[in-house]
């Protein structure tokens, strides 16, 4: 009989692991399970639908620095299968990729039906059985081979002697309870890459408007990351809050998703640099309005925004500026006060931290220490990235490694 393999879910992870278990050995049957109508759901939404396929960075140890949990992992893994491997894979298959400045790659094409179809293909090609539709309500192990019997959602069983669980991210724990059930441990599952709700933000009417870089910081905790932000009609956005949330993940969850937020809008300056580019300005503009000449290259209705909560008067010009309206704009300039009461799922690049502990993994195998023969990967493992490519990586790595180790005899 042909020993039959599954993996279970059909996201990123699932269809490398996929792949890579039937190219690497033909002769087994490898069979892909997916509980709903629709394959690679989240390469289809991220990155705006241009799928952001990894990171252009090549070093191993400075790209794992970019996960907020399972960093020691990944720099074990990542020489075995990192960004590089994944560039050449979707080269070799016809799917070029370009970088974009801030180290971001999409498929030249702009579009990610262009990496759907190339591992839709490619599956096909190796042979793997896709079915849709499928769940998998619980999974029995057995002394006997095949080992695993799976009890289908549809009432089917299928036997296999090994299985790939790469089912993705799942804020609720009683999503994991049948992985539970199996003796393995469940980290928390939280949320991860979320925006930030500022119900009474004097910024909301100011949507769209966003800075290439500032610094976000909560108030008492040592929290703080930068990057581009976006200001949205219920809060913050962007890149620099994508960041803060997947550092903050557990902290934010602890803290209700309350606190305050501190903006630094300049985060190239020090204050005292803020402080004598205005006492410039004074000097060299005495003349110009206020109101209407932004500083730092920031753009003009934040500029004006900030000039209105620091009470500077609409028709001032710099050599009439009060002192205690240039220390106000200086104190917004450098630390603008949010009162941060919520989040918001940011649902293309929506990341779960937490699942299956990695010390319960034989981690360059992705394979249980508890139940041999039974593999982990993507989002389902206690390995979360920021936002940027990091997390489809992470399921390139831990899929192909997966699928190498079950495409052996053992």
């Amino acid at each position: 009989m042909q020993e039959t393999v599954v993996v279970i879910g059909g996201g990123a992870a699932g269809f490398f692991g996929a792949i890579t278990c039937a190219e690497t050995n033909p002769a087994l049957r490898v069979i892909l399970l997916e509980k709903t109508t629709k394959l690679l759901s989240k390469v289809r939404v991220s990155g705006g639908g241009r799928c952001n396929v990894t990171h252009a960075c090549f070093q191993p140890s400075v790209f794992a620095q970019q996960y907020p949990r399972g960093q020691k992992a990944l720099k074990k893994l990542l020489p075995m299968f990192g960004a590089q491997d994944t560039v050449n894979w979707f080269e070799t298959r016809g799917v070029k990729l370009k970088t974009e400045p801030d180290g971001r790659m999409f498929p030249q094409s702009n579009t990610s039906e262009t990496i759907m179809d190339c591992l839709l293909q490619t599956a096909r090609q190796a042979g793997v059985e896709i079915k849709t539709g499928v769940g998998v309500n619980a999974i029995k192990v057995s002394e006997h081979a095949p080992k695993f019997t799976l009890e289908l959602s549809t009432g089917e069983t299928i036997r296999a002697s090994k299985i790939l669980v790469a089912t993705g991210g799942n804020s609720k724990p009683e999503s994991y309870q049948w992985l539970q059930k199996l003796g393995h441990t469940i980290e928390a599952p939280l949320p991860s890459l979320f925006t930030l709700n500022v119900p009474n933000s004097p910024f909301k009417d100011l949507m769209g408007v966003a800075v290439p870089k500032a610094k976000i910081k909560l108030t008492g905790q040592k929290l703080e990351t930068e990057g581009p932000l976006l200001i949205t009609h219920w809060g913050l956005s962007g890149p620099a809050v994508l960041r803060f949330s997947a550092w903050g993940a557990k902290l934010m969850y602890g803290l209700h998703y309350t606190g305050t937020a501190l903006v630094n809008w300049v985060p190239d300056e020090t204050e005292d640099q803020v402080r004598a580019q205005l006492l410039q300005q004074r000097q060299s503009s005495p003349r110009k309005s206020v109101f209407s000449n932004p500083l730092f290259q920031l753009p003009s209705r934040l500029w004006q925004r900030l000039c209105e909560l620091a009470e500077v008067p609409e028709v001032v010009i710099w050599a009439d500026l009060p002192g205690k309206a240039q220390n106000k704009l200086i104190e917004l300039l450098v630390r603008t006060p949010f009162a941060v009461k919520g989040k918001t799922t940011f649902k293309e690049e929506f990341v779960t931290c937490g699942g299956i502990k990695l010390e319960e993994l034989q981690l360059e195998r992705m394979e249980s220490r508890l139940i041999p023969g039974l593999f982990f990967a993507g989002e389902v493992v206690d390995i979360d990235g920021i936002t940027g490519g990091f997390n489809f990586q992470a399921a390139w790595t831990g899929g192909y490694l997966a699928g190498k180790a079950m495409a052996e005899g053992k």
